[in-house]
């Protein structure tokens, strides 16, 4: 393990912690008048999504966690588990549903992600900001329903729910926010 001091830290920085891993979400170097200098830090647990906030003395030195980003395709599910294939080994990579959260509602056979890996395991993953997704089941929309800020729910290939525009129907392609989870526009 590499150490690195509280003056070197930057934003996105893994920290490991005795209370988990954590990156670094913000921070602060303050030099008061009187007294020593210290880091004022704002750290998200990565594994569950706890913000937590700290202060340590200028130039104490914490445990760095590199955590490692893969581009990796999706293949498909295996009961519990997802499968990945490394784009650039080819191995393939079985994950447990639990370790992606709320990402699984967005991906799809042959779709591309980036896992974060710290050692061994898997920590997070980073999605597209937006995925295109079919809509197999909505309620059919009538000409003349062009109503602004009116929507209904539409269920998507991989199975979540959404609100859409009326004029949008079965069979459609949509474009969704990954962060958010909203529409964003037909395509």
């Amino acid at each position: 393990m590499s150490q690195v001091s509280t003056n070197d830290l930057k934003n996105g920085m893994g920290v490991d912690l005795p209370e988990g891993l954590f990156t670094v979400v913000e921070f602060q170097h303050v030099k008061p008048g009187k007294g020593g200098a210290f880091v004022r830090t704002k750290l998200k647990n990565v594994r569950t999504g706890a913000v937590l906030d700290r202060t340590y003395r200028a130039d104490e030195k914490l445990e760095q966690a590199i955590i490692d980003k893969r581009e990796m395709q999706y293949l498909y599910r295996d009961g519990q588990q997802y499968v990945f294939m490394d784009n650039t080994t080819y191995d393939q990579l079985h994950v447990d549903d639990a370790a992606l959260g709320a990402s699984t509602r967005y991906l799809k056979e042959g779709d591309s992600a980036v896992l974060q890996m710290y050692r061994s395991e898997i920590v997070g993953v980073d999605l597209p900001a937006a995925v295109e997704l079919a809509i197999t089941d909505t309620e059919p929309g009538f000409a003349g329903d062009r109503v602004s800020g009116a929507r209904k729910p539409a269920t998507l290939e991989t199975g979540i729910t959404v609100q859409v525009p009326l004029f949008v129907n079965s069979g459609d392609r949509i474009r969704v926010d990954t962060r958010t989870g909203e529409y964003l526009t037909r395509v």
